[in-house]
Formats: C-alpha cells, structure tokens, sequence
C-alpha cells in the first residue's frame, strides 16, 4: 500500500519536479478520506467519533490551508517549526515553574520571536541582541 507522501515526492526538492499526475491522484485521496469522515455519525456512537468528524469537517471547510504546501513551495510541509519554537517556553515554565508576571512572558516571546526570525533570514542569534543595543535594529523585509 502505498503512502500519503511516498517515496518521490519525499525526493522532491521542488514543485516542479513532482508529478502533476500522482500529486491529483494524492489530492483525490485525500478528498476521499474526508467524504468518509463526514459520512461517520455526529457523536452518536462515541466521543472519538465526534472527534473524528469534527476533524474530517475542518479538513474540508479548509482544505487549501491544509494543502498549501502542493502549490506554494514556501508552505512547509509540516509545522514542526513552530513546535520547536513554543518548546522553549514551556522548557522556561518546567524548569521556574513558571513565568513570573504577564509583562515578563511577553518579554520573553518578544525576544524569542525577534531572535528566531532573525536567525530564519541568517542573522546569528548573538548578533541580533547586539545590534539593537548598538542602535541598529534589524527588521525583516516585507514581502
């Protein structure tokens, strides 16, 4: 059986390279499985059930945030990015129990976004908090 994302769109480096034709037949695929999970009942059998569905109309009420990744190379396949950067809060919070006021949280999320958009566009993290203190802000371009 073959998978979601099988072997030579994992290849990939581009758009360009794929497939036009095995990428309609995943689209079709993908499609299918969201009809299946809207023919499932609203929460009558179980919880899960619900939950499923719940998903399954997500998934087609948005389906080109979900597939954004098949016609725009600067969509990422996944969102582990940004799971890397909330880790570092919550390793804050494990590690002193806590944020200690409202004002220092967003302190801390400010610089932490700032240094890792920075880092994004190859900008070191260390170079980012001196050039500030210097006068020199850096800003990303606008796109």
């Amino acid at each position: 059986m073959k998978t979601l994302v099988d072997e030579h769109l994992a290849k990939a480096s581009s758009l360009s390279e794929i497939n036009t034709h095995r990428l309609e037949e995943l689209r079709h695929q993908w499609s299918s499985a969201v009809t299946i999970g809207l023919a499932q009942p609203q929460g009558r059998e179980s919880k899960l059930v619900a939950k499923f569905h719940a998903l399954a109309k997500r998934m087609q009420e948005r389906e080109a945030d979900y597939l954004r990744f098949t016609v725009d190379e600067r969509a990422p396949f996944d969102n582990n990015a940004a799971e890397r950067q909330v880790r570092m809060v919550k390793v804050r919070q494990k590690v002193s129990g806590c944020l200690r006021s409202l004002a220092g949280a967003q302190w801390f999320c400010a610089v932490r976004s700032y240094t890792a958009t920075a880092t994004k566009h190859g900008i070191g993290m260390f170079d980012a908090l001196v050039q500030p203190a210097q006068g020199q802000c850096w800003m990303p371009e606008t796109v």
